[in-house]
């Protein structure tokens, strides 16, 4: 897969995407990114790319020349994503459905914002981590890259993601490793006896338990199996605290 993002700020790409995973994909050929800076089509002479708003306000708007060019001249293929908070809200099933691009760009807003014309003529979508702003689009931008790139064949271990938090619509349940106890704090037997079909029924119940819990949004979309009903029925029967609260740990540091 390869991303061409176009940022005014491209060393702020250098380290996140440079480290780990993201390092590793692309040293295999497996990721391919390209950072592009609009001020390198501009022509005049101090290289500006941002004017104040017709009819005043706060702020300067990205001009469409600049973008337009940059865009062109590379010959963009695939979705043209506009990084803004007016955009889709990023789930992990539109990371999976941009997995299967082979090429997409991704522009990077800043400033108050980008002139409309570059949302009704340029770009093909928008996306928005949330209901938040950021102070421009590159923050968003590599975490679309990050969540994205994870998920194309060999990035990842076989099987990595097919049980993670949001993956089926639910979050995913605790992880434990060794040692065997930690200040008085075991690990629950079920995770020790071997038994894979009780693990796997663990697995699902504390899946169930953390999802109603936290994401009751979540919750309430669930197509519920039978056994998702009598682990709930179990799960009901339990300290009613626990039942309304959930339990207090914290997610897995990927999600």
């Amino acid at each position: 897969m390869r991303f061409d993002i176009f940022t005014l700020f491209p060393e702020m790409f250098r380290g996140p995407l440079d480290e780990s995973i993201l390092a590793r994909a692309r040293e295999r050929g497996l990721l391919e990114i390209a950072l592009h800076n609009p001020r390198d089509v501009t022509t005049d002479r101090h290289h500006i790319v941002d004017d104040y708003p017709y009819g005043g306000g706060a702020g300067m708007v990205m001009k469409p020349e600049p973008l337009f060019a940059a865009v062109e001249q590379l010959g963009a293929e695939g979705p043209v994503i506009l990084l803004s908070p007016q955009g889709r809200v990023f789930t992990q099933q539109m990371a999976r459905s941009l997995a299967s691009e082979p090429r997409m760009t991704l522009i990077c807003g800043h400033y108050e914002g980008v002139d409309e014309r570059i949302r009704e003529h340029l770009v093909t979508d928008e996306i928005s981590l949330g209901d938040f702003v950021l102070t421009g689009g590159e923050l968003a931008a590599m975490v679309l890259v990050d969540a994205v790139a994870r998920l194309l064949p060999g990035v990842l271990a076989a099987g990595s993601t097919e049980e993670e938090s949001h993956t089926a619509g639910l979050l995913e349940y605790p992880h434990y490793t060794r040692p065997a106890e930690f200040r008085g704090w075991r690990v629950p037997d079920v995770l020790l006896s071997g038994n894979h079909a009780a693990i796997a029924r663990w697995r699902r119940k504390e899946s169930l338990r953390r999802t109603r819990a936290r994401r009751p949004d979540l919750f309430a979309r669930l197509r519920l199996s039978a056994l998702d009903h009598k682990l709930l029925t179990e799960l009901d029967a339990e300290s009613p605290a626990e039942t309304a609260h959930g339990d207090t740990d914290e997610d897995s540091a990927e999600q």
